[in-house]
């Protein structure tokens, strides 16, 4: 069923537009806005309130002056409130998914899954809340008891991107609602009102007044800038780019705050002369086009062993042939436009490059006519080892192909990158897929599955790609500090 342009307009009139401080929503300081756009038209979305430095400000002061009563909260209470908050994000699917799909770009069929996946994390991590275990051991030589205890860290920064809108919002929101923290959250501002809406579900799940702090802007530096240099605050969550997560490593540095850095990806898609390769295609192609390749988990660069290449690609390129772009809430799309004009840009000069290298596009090639921000999904076979599409983050519906001829061979290629978040290995070889597993590097490794994000797995990169891990008994710890006790053993012996 389509839908219709009263459905977006009575959604769209019924989102918070301003900043969520201690419970309240206001205007900006200021008084100033930003404008949201379209990306499947370019046209106008919304207008929200642009939050200034004292905004942010204001919205630290808030988490901080909560921070105290917020951890010492019962652990049953904030796991119920995360608990109620899955219920309704859940009962508002068709609410979140709408909104993602008209802010973001991304299909309807796949905003929804965004939402059973986002979801999870809260459905997760409110079950994690009451089993964030410490211990109780006597030392080894037996003179004293160590006791260790988990604590919340305190006032966090999290810093959303706009490719998954709600999923990343939860991933950050819930562990930190599970470890007593509270947060100020500031969301992408190419995609601010997925997170404008959960933080107002979560307020209507009985999330206390400043626990959750929401400042959307333009300037994301006005906003990360002067907290990050704030004794108050005590941890920042990122989500984004490498240089960005450089930055602000540096300026986390000056207060030693405790970070996550979930940065940039370069995923290799190997596939191994044995492999089945139909299911190599569907999860090549799960791998690639979620989210219309705008995601640091997308598949990168296919590697394929050279008996099996040109099968593979003839394969890839129909059932890439056979999608359909359009807008997300057409429900013949499957193939959303790229989030901005700029991003659509960028692909379109990383398929020239490697055009002009020698590469031959099998299918696509070149962003779509009309309105919008659309790009063909594209394949690229014959890739020269040094076109930029294959060291560069791609972020869009286009596969370059190159191969390779064994296993070392592959492993080499593999790791020819400075990220290392996630990989995909096709192969019939279970000894291969530890061999290969534990020789790449990367904190993901997809075994003959194309999608492997789960809120109950450790998910994070190595090298370039970030520090931390998000999801999972792992995403719970990254929000507390330990705290060890020494007691002195009753059963010691007194002398």
């Amino acid at each position: 069923m389509s839908i219709t342009a009263e459905r977006e307009a009575e959604l769209l009139a019924k989102v918070p537009t301003g900043l969520l401080i201690n419970g309240e929503w206001r205007d900006a300081s200021d008084g100033g806005t930003f404008d949201l756009l379209d990306p499947a038209t370019g046209e106008k979305l919304a207008t929200l309130a642009s939050a200034t430095s004292e905004d942010a400000m204001a919205a630290l002061e808030a988490a901080d002056a909560v921070q105290a009563e917020w951890a010492l909260t019962a652990p049953r209470e904030r796991a119920e409130i995360l608990r109620r908050g899955f219920d309704l994000v859940t009962a508002r699917a068709d609410d979140f998914a709408l909104l993602m799909s008209l802010e973001m770009g991304k299909p309807l069929a796949e905003a929804r899954g965004e939402v059973t996946y986002g979801a999870e994390f809260l459905r997760w991590f409110s079950e994690e809340t009451v089993r964030h275990y410490g211990r109780y051991v006597t030392t080894p030589e037996g003179k004293n008891k160590v006791l260790v205890h988990h604590k919340p860290v305190g006032p966090c920064l999290l810093i959303t991107p706009w490719n998954f809108p709600l999923a990343m919002a939860t991933r950050k929101v819930g562990p930190a609602i599970a470890a007593g923290c509270t947060m100020v959250l500031k969301p992408a501002k190419l995609t601010p009102l997925t997170s404008q809406l959960f933080a107002a579900t979560m307020m209507e799940a009985g999330l206390p007044a400043g626990v959750l702090n929401v400042v959307s802007g333009s300037s994301a530096s006005k906003i990360s800038g002067p907290l990050m240099q704030d004794d108050r605050l005590r941890k920042v969550s990122f989500t984004g780019s490498t240089p960005v997560g450089k930055q602000l490593m540096k300026d986390a540095a000056d207060k030693v705050l405790r970070t996550s850095m979930e940065l940039g990806g370069n995923a290799p898609f190997l596939v191994f002369e044995d492999a089945d390769l139909d299911a190599a295609v569907e999860g090549a192609m799960a791998a690639k086009m979620r989210n219309m390749g705008e995601a640091c988990t997308a598949a990168n660069r296919f590697l394929v062993h050279e008996d099996v290449a040109e099968e593979f690609i003839t394969k890839f390129s129909e059932a890439m042939k056979a999608l359909k772009t359009g807008r997300g809430t057409d429900p013949s799309s499957t193939v959303g436009p790229l989030v901005e004009e700029k991003a659509r840009d960028e692909v379109h000069a990383l398929v020239t490059d490697a055009v002009a290298q020698g590469a031959t596009a099998v299918t696509g090639g070149a962003p779509v006519a009309g309105p919008g921000y659309f790009y063909q999904p594209t394949v690229l076979a014959n890739v020269a080892n040094d076109a930029k599409i294959l060291t560069q983050e791609i972020f869009g519906p286009v596969a370059p192909v190159t191969t390779f001829k064994d296993e070392a061979h592959a492993i080499r290629l593999a790791n020819a990158s400075e990220y290392g978040l996630a990989s995909y290995i096709y192969s019939r070889d279970f000894n291969r897929m530890f061999r290969v597993s534990e020789q790449i590097e990367f904190g993901l490794v997809g075994f003959n599955a194309g999608v492997i994000s789960n809120a109950a797995a450790p998910f994070g990169g190595v090298k370039q790609s970030g520090l931390g891990r998000e999801g999972g008994a792992e995403g719970l710890g990254e929000y507390t500090t330990v705290q060890y006790i020494g007691i002195a053993d009753p059963y010691a012996p007194v002398k």
